[in-house]
């Protein structure tokens, strides 16, 4: 039986939810909570429903003028201007796979961090007072059934999205025994996503040293010197041709992504917004299957047709 070779390797689950007290907050988000700041090197972390919102509730009615590289997912501009800013682009091309600083406030950074998880990041790349964000989204490094983490060492900070993630509502084991802060969001994460995100933890050490294998054998084969361990993406003559000639040999390519600033719904200028290295590559850019369970017949297969397809 013909089988495709994906893009990336989502896990399966079989969650017993009789294990849980309460389908939304029980101990299991707490542990990851608890988990994941040390993990990342931070003092406090902050799960939320998605990534996205906590992009939201980052720049929430800062009411700035946010400039962002255009090739990014448009998930990222929605939750600027949802959020009360503005969105302008400018064209980083080579931030896809890692971190980048979403916005720099007088005392303190945001950064986005949906596309890379490493061991005490956060006391590498931020300074106490900052925000650093994480996507659990299913094909991200660390993924879940989504959700998201912002952390930081800034106890105030901290203290207002936990509550703002909770209706605004002052934790408390029991519902009936919160207080309300100020009027909130619903964008807490679940136990079930906390618990496939924590299923997920068990083996991530051991995916990120198989995908960085994956990519040193790329590196080489293909001559490239790429070290994200999300996507590994190369430069095509035609990325829609090389995807469907890809895909008609049984191998699931990416492209990521394409240039928000010439669509007309985050840019009403467009013809006058020249960012040219994002308008090359978005034609061009294709991302390979960064899967941690490839075996080496099939990374050689890979390889084999990637060089007949460039």
């Amino acid at each position: 039986s013909f089988c495709m070779i994906q893009l990336f390797n989502i896990n399966t689950h079989t969650i017993d939810t009789s294990e849980f007290s309460n389908l939304l907050h029980d101990e299991v988000v707490i542990e990851l909570e608890n988990k994941f700041a040390q993990y990342v090197g931070a003092k406090y972390a902050c799960s939320v429903n998605s990534a996205t919102n906590a992009i939201f509730l980052s720049m929430l009615n800062k009411n700035t003028i946010v400039s962002i590289p255009s090739m990014i997912p448009p998930v990222v501009a929605n939750a600027i201007i949802t959020s009360g800013n503005e969105v302008r682009f400018h064209d980083d091309v080579d931030w896809v796979g890692h971190s980048y600083v979403l916005h720099e406030f007088e005392d303190y950074k945001i950064v986005d961090s949906a596309q890379k998880l490493e061991p005490n990041q956060f006391m590498q790349e931020c300074n106490p007072n900052d925000l650093m964000m994480f996507s659990f989204y299913p094909t991200k490094p660390l993924g879940g059934s989504d959700g998201g983490m912002i952390v930081t060492d800034d106890y105030e900070k901290y203290k207002w999205f936990k509550s703002a993630v909770l209706n605004g509502m002052t934790y408390a084991n029991n519902n009936w025994e919160r207080g309300i802060s100020f009027p909130g969001y619903k964008f807490y994460m679940s136990s079930i996503q906390a618990k496939i995100i924590m299923n997920n933890f068990e083996n991530f050490d051991k995916k990120i040293r198989s995908l960085g294998s994956l990519v040193d054998i790329y590196n080489k084969e293909l001559g490239y010197e790429n070290t994200s361990n999300h996507l590994y993406r190369i430069e095509v003559l035609d990325n829609e041709k090389f995807i469907k000639s890809m895909k008609r040999v049984g191998i699931i390519c990416g492209i990521h992504y394409s240039a928000l600033h010439q669509n007309s719904i985050y840019n009403n200028d467009r013809q006058f917004l020249r960012l040219p290295n994002t308008e090359r590559l978005q034609k061009r850019t294709v991302s390979l299957p960064m899967n941690e369970n490839l075996s080496f017949n099939e990374t050689e297969y890979i390889i084999d047709k990637v060089k007949e397809n460039i």
